[in-house]
């Protein structure tokens, strides 16, 4: 196995690089296409471990965005127009669009937002009250500040886990690369033993 791995390196070497850069230009190519962009960031979501952080950290942008710009005194149609491009997520963006649609047509932003399933019951929960009791920069600012938190401890924990699995990894591959060194070296000896 380790020859046949050593062989693939020094034969193949090229396409170590090429994979990686080819994947990364296919990446680039169908996020500029609607539907697989569309795809590909509700992918984002499902995915383990990564999945959470980029959910919280585009709902923490989303809720601080729109409550800065409330804040700051802009009609909430503009501020969702805005908003779409800000975001960096097409699933997102078609939730502001259809938050857009619906005050547009003289109804809430809880019902588009929860029907999304990007923001957790709380965080709609949140923004329901805020609309209600017309605090809703307030509550989406609080939204933002408890999954920036979340964020971070979740970031750090994850860091925390890499020293400890590098480790690991290092450690199997020297032992590896050892045992493929040895275990010939005792079989060898053994016949020669075996052979006396």
């Amino acid at each position: 196995m380790l020859i046949t791995f050593s062989t693939i390196l020094k034969t193949q070497w090229m396409f170590i690089p090429a994979v990686p850069f080819g994947a990364f230009v296919l990446y680039k190519i169908l996020g500029k296409i609607k539907k697989t962009r569309l795809i590909i960031d509700k992918t984002k979501f499902k995915l383990p471990i990564f999945g959470a952080i980029i959910n919280k950290s585009t709902v923490s942008r989303f809720s601080r965005t729109l409550a800065t710009l409330t804040t700051s005194g802009v009609p909430i149609l503009d501020a969702l127009t805005n908003l779409k491009d800000a975001t960096g997520n097409a699933a997102m963006a078609q939730a502001i669009q259809n938050i857009y649609d619906s005050i547009r047509g003289g109804e809430s932003i809880t019902k588009p937002l929860r029907a999304s399933k990007i923001c957790d019951e709380m965080v709609v929960n949140m923004v329901e009250v805020g609309e209600e009791t017309g605090e809703l920069d307030k509550m989406l600012t609080k939204v933002a500040d408890n999954y920036d938190d979340e964020v971070d401890r979740a970031v750090e924990a994850m860091v925390s886990l890499i020293e400890p699995l590098m480790i690991v990894f290092l450690g199997g591959s020297v032992g590896f690369i050892v045992i493929a060194m040895f275990v010939p070296l005792i079989k060898l000896m053994q016949g020669i033993g075996g052979g006396d």
